[in-house]
């Protein structure tokens, strides 16, 4: 009697099972089997960052808005404009203020009702980056010296989870203040200024600044975070990666390739030269990202031509 064959089908199945229960049982030997092979788990180079898109204008009542994607972590950015006074200590400039929220929606790990533990660290190195990199230049955020400025409140959404968050973060941070168009506004008969919205308030309303404008920024902050294991670097990792590896380095490089920020976290001491080839790497995803955005400008353009 012939002996009894199990179809394809079954086999593939079987091994596709086997696979993962291996990958959740063993993450770490799942991982170094790939590594091994100068591959990762989802089937990148150990180099190479995942796809990114950048669509501006992606919330109509923001002043400034960007949609970013990074393989599947995906981030929301908008910037919404208030009047305030200025501080006596700077009277002729502005402020910015930075929220990044995790909601229960973008990871299994964040639990309704409590607020993801890496939010106020995210939101308080974004902040930081954004203003040690003089990107933004608070004395344009002024519209009556000593009485009135432009307070921006920049709020970052994760809308899903798959690791390099702070990266993602940035350069959904970076398209919303390229989006950014600064409004008309006029002063009420109460002293309080207001803005304006269209072309006939033009003609209504006396106005402090004549026509809308956008921010002129300085030098652009971008980063590329690395995960560090045994001997290898791996670029842009993936929440799975994060989830496995203990050691990473986020490099943070400006638009003439200086430093910005570096930051390693967990692991032991990782040697100067691994070091600068994160940097390096970071360079090369700077370029990269810097023709995403400019892209996503041209994109933008078309559509308010068309």
């Amino acid at each position: 009697m012939a002996a009894e064959t199990k179809p394809a089908a079954a086999i593939g199945v079987a091994g596709e099972m086997e696979v993962e229960a291996y990958r959740r049982l063993f993450p770490v030997a799942f991982l170094e089997r790939h590594l091994g092979e100068s591959v990762r788990i989802d089937a990148r180079r150990l180099r190479e960052a995942r796809t990114t898109t950048v669509a501006l204008g992606a919330v109509s009542s923001a002043h400034g808005s960007a949609l970013v994607r990074v393989g599947d972590t995906a981030m929301l950015a908008s910037v919404k404009l208030e009047v305030m006074s200025p501080s006596a200590e700077y009277p002729d400039e502005g402020s910015v203020s930075v929220e990044f929220h995790m909601p229960p929606i973008c990871s299994p790990l964040v639990r309704p009702g409590r607020s993801a533990e890496v939010a106020p660290v995210i939101s308080k190195a974004l902040e930081d980056v954004l203003m040690s990199s003089r990107m933004l230049n608070l004395k344009d955020l002024c519209l009556i010296t000593g009485k009135a400025s432009w307070l921006a409140y920049l709020d970052i959404y994760c809308l899903n989870a798959d690791g390099s968050l702070f990266d993602a973060a940035l350069i959904s941070a970076v398209a919303a203040f390229t989006h950014l168009e600064i409004p008309l506004v006029s002063v009420g008969d109460d002293g309080k200024l207001f803005t304006v919205g269209g072309n006939d308030g033009k003609n209504k309303f006396e106005l402090v600044n004549r026509e809308k404008r956008k921010l002129t920024l300085g030098d652009i902050p971008l980063s590329l975070t690395c995960a560090l294991h045994k001997g290898s670097i791996l670029t842009d990792p993936t929440s799975e990666e994060e989830s496995i590896i203990e050691t990473y380095v986020t490099v943070v490089v400006d638009s003439s390739d200086r430093l910005v920020s570096l930051q390693k976290v967990g692991g032991t001491v990782t040697s100067m030269a691994t070091i600068k080839e994160c940097i390096s790497l970071a360079k090369e995803r700077r370029l990269r990202l810097r023709e995403i955005l400019i892209d996503s400008v041209k994109a933008m353009e078309v559509d308010h031509t068309e």
